[in-house]
């Protein structure tokens, strides 16, 4: 049976889409496929789980040689089972920059698109067999779309991100903002995670200039509850580093709301890439970046020493 699954510290797309695609594979296409994850959802991932009542996928640490897989959301081997390059890897679905270092043994179809959200590529590759889908398959979608633009805030956002999510909420039957609302409260909920969970939580490695970081966010509506945390965070920020063999983690708390980051600024490193990326003066723990959203759009891009 095929595997498909997304990125490591499963968001919501990297859960709700192996679950469409998963879906597609096996009651359009004919071929068996289940979907799996490559750790624990975070809250908002888990609240759609519990929202549209789709089964927990089940967890795995990595893929067997020769095993058929499908790899959605992400094409960064860091980001992947250490074994992927030994699977049989079948096709590559994402919306994120061209990493490089996946190695296959055949040819494969791989779809990439500048879009907000993977569950919009797969929208458009199901076609009219959308129709076909469950009412859990066709909320995941939606969920996956209205987490990755932030409700349309992100700047990734497309004219055709947008057309599919109401496509797809007018089908259901669903409000957007006060679907959104919730999902955004649940992603809110930090209060039972550690400072290395949240660390951690949705957070992606890059190389810049020489420094390996830990890219982190954490999309909130409620970001005074993690900014009371900062000290914490940020005495915890040397050890999340040293174990994940990173020199520095970098995290920006985004305010769905006001629709800005704020970054920690632990350190003079993390001071100097503030101000050389973002043109901005630190004079203290934390700045503010107006407008600042996205990671992939905005941050990555940005970051300079």
């Amino acid at each position: 049976m095929i595997k498909v699954f997304g990125h490591k510290s499963p968001d919501t797309d990297s859960t709700g889409s192996p679950i469409a695609w998963a879906w597609y594979l096996t009651e359009v296409k004919g071929t068996p496929a289940k979907a799996v994850l490559l750790g624990e959802p975070n809250t908002e991932a888990a609240f759609v789980l519990k929202h549209w009542d789709l089964p927990n996928p089940a967890i795995i640490a990595d893929v067997a040689a020769g095993e058929e897989v499908v790899i959605v959301d992400t094409n960064n081997p860091a980001e992947l089972p250490p074994s992927v390059n030994e699977a049989k890897i079948l096709g590559i679905i994402d919306h994120h920059m061209l990493v490089g270092g996946i190695k296959t043994k055949t040819p494969i179809d791989i779809t990439m698109r500048p879009l907000a959200c993977t569950s919009t590529i797969l929208y458009d590759l199901m076609g009219a067999d959308v129709a076909r889908a469950p009412r859990g398959i066709k909320g995941a979608m939606l969920s996956c779309i209205l987490s990755d633009t932030l409700e349309f805030r992100s700047p990734t956002t497309t004219d055709h991100d947008r057309k599919v999510a109401e496509a797809l909420a007018a089908d259901l039957g669903v409000s957007i903002p006060e679907f959104a609302a919730a999902m955004f409260e649940a992603k809110s909920d930090v209060s039972a995670f550690s400072d290395a969970e949240l660390l951690r939580m949705d957070s992606k490695e890059y190389n810049v200039a020489g420094k390996e970081l830990r890219v982190s966010v954490l999309e909130t509506t409620a970001p005074k509850i993690l900014l009371d945390r900062k000290d914490s965070l940020m005495a915890s920020m040397p050890a999340i580093a040293q174990e994940d063999g990173a020199d520095q983690v970098l995290l920006f708390i985004i305010d769905i709301l006001k629709e800005e980051a704020t970054l920690l600024v632990p350190n003079d490193l993390v001071k100097q890439l503030a101000e050389a990326s973002f043109g901005c003066a630190v004079s203290g723990d934390t700045v503010v970046l107006p407008g600042i959203m996205s990671r992939k759009k905005q941050i990555i891009p940005s970051l300079t020493l």
